[in-house]
C-alpha cells in the first residue's frame, strides 16, 4: 500500500471512530434521559450541566440571552451543550481509533462534568447522579463495541484499493445504526415516564375557592382596544416566562409544603389544602423582568388569586431587626424581598391561581410570590416552598449573588406599542399607543413626542388601582418622510421617566423607549 493509501485509510478509520463517538454521545444522552425518568431524578446530564452554566452566566450575557432569544433561550443554550457534547465527541471517538484510553478520557471529561453539575444542585440527592452514570455506562459500552469495528482486521493479503475491512465496515454500519435506534427509544422512553410523572392533570382538576375578597369590576374604558395594543390582562399562554428552571419542577399540591421560619417567634409549615382554606384576595398587579430592556416585552399584567404573605408573616411574628425574606423555590432559586414592602399594605400574595385559573406549570404551580411594586428576582418566586426571615447583610439572594442589587423596586416607565417602526404608514391621522407602569404609584400622565419636538399629553385608560399597567394613546398627525417617536411616564409622586440610558444591570433599564417609523 502507498503511503497516500495509508493516509486515506487512516482518515477513514478516524472518520468511523468519530461517528462512533457521536452514537455513543447519543446512546449516553438516551441512557440518562431514561434513567431519569425512571427515577424522578431534577434532569438528563445536558439538563443539569446547562442549570449549571445558567448559575455562572454573567448578567451581561443573561441579558443578550433574554434579549435576542426571549423565551428560546433555553433551548438555544440546551442546544449549544448538545452540538459542544457532540463535537467533544466526535473527537474522542477519532482518537479511541488510535488507542482506546483516549476516548475513554473523553468520557471519564463528560462524567466529571455531569457527575459535578448533578451533585451540586440545590435539590441534589443520590437518585441526580444515577442519570449521568447510567450515561458514562452506556458510552463506555458503546464506544468499545464500535471502535474495534472502526479498524479493519489486520490482513492476510493486500486489501483491494478503495476497499479497506470490508466486512468490518458492514459490521460497524449494522452495529451502528442498532445503537442510534436504542439510543432514540431510550430517549423516547425517558421523555414519556417524565411526562407521567408531570402535575398537568392535577393542575387541570384543581378547584379553587372563591375570593374571600375580590377585586373590584374592570372600570370603563381599561382597554382602548386598538389593534397591536398590549391588552390590559395578559393571557397566560402569552404572559412572559424568565427563569432559571431548563425543567419545569413538577410539584404536586398534595406534597406542597411552605414552611416560614427564621427571624419569627412561631415557626410555621403550612400544606397546599390549608392554604386554598385561608381567606384569598384577588388583584390585578403587573410584573416586570429586570432583565426587560428600554421598549420591552418581558412584562405583563394579570389578575392574580392568592392569600397574604403579610397575614401570613403576623402570624409567624417577625421578629425585631429582620428585613429580609429569603424565598427559596424548589428548584434551589433564591430571592431577596423586602420586609417593609410585604407588610406596607399591598396585596403581597402567595398566589394560586392566574386569571381565574389555577397557576400554570411555567408560571409556579402549584404556589408562587406575587408582590407588586418589585422586579419579579426579588418579588416573584415560582414553585416556593421555603421562606427565611432574615436581614439582608451578609445574606444574598441568586441573582444578588451575581451582582444585582439586593432591593428593586420597578420603575416608572412606559413603551411604545404601535406604530412598531417595522411597516410603513400612511400619512394622516394615526394612533400612537402603548402601555405605562409605575407599581404601588400610579401613572399619572405620559406625553409623547415627535423628532424630539415639544412634548403632547396622552389620553390615559382607565385603571382599577396603583399596581397595573396603564394603556395610553396619542393621536398624531403623521406627515410623508421618516420620524422618531419617544415617550415618557409620569407617575403620582411627581417623578417622570429619566432619558439617561442604563442597562438593566444591576437594577433595571432606563430611558425614553423610541420609535422609527416610516410615513408614505
Amino acid at each position: 500500500m502507498t503511503l497516500s493509501g495509508v493516509g486515506r485509510l487512516d482518515a477513514r478509520i478516524a472518520g468511523l471512530g468519530a461517528v462512533a463517538g457521536v452514537l455513543a454521545a447519543g446512546a449516553a444522552l438516551g441512557a440518562g434521559q431514561l434513567v431519569a425518568g425512571l427515577t424522578g431524578a431534577s434532569g438528563s446530564p445536558v439538563v443539569v450541566v446547562g442549570e449549571l452554566q445558567i448559575d455562572f452566566t454573567p448578567p451581561w450575557l443573561k441579558n443578550f440571552a433574554i434579549t435576542e432569544f426571549g423565551a428560546d433561550d433555553k433551548l438555544v443554550l440546551v442546544t449549544g451543550i448538545v452540538i459542544v457534547l457532540g463535537v467533544f465527541a466526535a473527537l474522542a471517538g477519532a482518537a479511541a481509533t488510535r488507542r482506546m484510553a483516549y476516548g475513554m478520557a473523553g468520557i471519564a471529561v463528560f462524567a466529571a462534568v455531569g457527575l459535578t453539575a448533578a451533585a451540586t444542585r440545590p435539590d441534589a440527592t443520590v437518585a441526580s447522579l444515577l442519570p449521568t452514570l447510567a450515561a458514562t455506562a452506556s458510552a463506555v459500552a458503546v464506544l468499545q463495541l464500535l471502535i474495534p469495528l472502526a479498524r479493519p482486521p489486520a490482513p492476510r493479503a493486500e486489501p483491494a484499493a478503495g476497499k479497506p475491512g470490508g466486512s468490518p465496515r458492514r459490521s460497524f454500519l449494522a452495529a451502528g445504526a442498532a445503537t442510534a435506534g436504542i439510543g432514540a427509544a431510550a430517549g423516547l422512553a425517558g421523555r414519556l415516564l417524565t411526562e407521567q410523572s408531570s402535575v398537568a392533570s392535577a393542575q387541570k382538576s384543581l378547584r379553587i375557592p372563591k375570593p374571600a375578597v375580590t377585586t373590584q369590576a374592570l372600570p370603563s374604558g381599561v382597554d382602548l382596544n386598538i389593534p397591536g395594543l398590549a391588552p390590559f390582562v395578559t393571557p397566560n399562554a402569552r404572559f412572559y416566562r424568565v427563569d432559571t428552571a431548563l425543567v419545569l419542577p413538577q410539584v404536586d399540591p398534595s406534597s406542597w409544603r411552605l414552611r416560614i421560619h427564621g427571624m419569627v417567634s412561631r415557626e410555621i409549615t403550612l400544606t397546599f389544602d390549608q392554604l386554598i382554606k385561608r381567606p384569598l384576595i384577588e388583584d390585578y398587579v403587573t410584573l416586570c423582568c429586570v432583565s426587560n430592556p428600554v421598549d420591552g416585552p418581558y412584562i405583563g399584567n394579570a389578575k392574580w388569586l392568592g392569600a397574604s404573605l403579610a397575614a401570613l408573616l403576623h402570624e409567624a411574628g417577625i421578629k425585631a431587626g429582620a428585613d429580609q425574606l429569603m424565598c427559596t423555590s424548589v428548584d434551589g432559586f433564591t430571592s431577596g424581598t423586602p420586609v417593609q414592602t410585604v407588610m406596607d399594605g399591598r396585596d403581597a400574595l402567595l398566589a394560586v391561581a392566574m386569571n381565574g385559573q389555577p397557576l400554570p406549570i411555567a408560571h409556579g404551580f402549584p404556589a408562587r410570590m406575587v408582590v407588586p411594586g418589585l422586579y419579579g428576582y426579588v418579588s416573584a418566586t415560582k414553585w416556593v416552598t421555603d421562606i427565611e426571615v432574615t436581614t439582608f447583610s451578609g445574606n444574598f439572594a441568586y441573582w444578588a449573588q451575581r451582582g444585582w442589587s439586593q432591593q428593586a423596586p420597578i420603575k416608572t416607565e412606559c413603551r411604545i406599542d404601535v406604530p412598531n417602526g417595522l411597516q410603513e404608514i400612511k400619512a394622516g391621522r394615526t394612533a400612537v399607543a402603548g402601555v405605562a407602569w409605575a407599581q404601588h404609584k400610579g401613572v399619572e400622565a405620559v406625553e409623547v413626542r415627535v423628532n424630539r419636538g415639544p412634548w403632547q399629553q396622552a389620553r390615559l385608560a382607565a385603571v382599577p388601582g396603583l399596581d397595573t399597567w396603564r394603556q395610553w394613546v396619542w393621536e398624531w398627525d403623521a406627515t410623508s418622510g421618516g420620524h422618531v417617536l419617544e415617550a415618557r411616564a409620569t407617575d403620582k409622586t411627581g417623578y417622570t421617566q429619566t432619558s439617561a440610558l442604563a442597562p438593566p444591570e444591576p437594577n433595571g433599564a432606563t430611558g425614553y423607549p423610541m420609535v422609527s417609523v416610516p410615513v408614505r
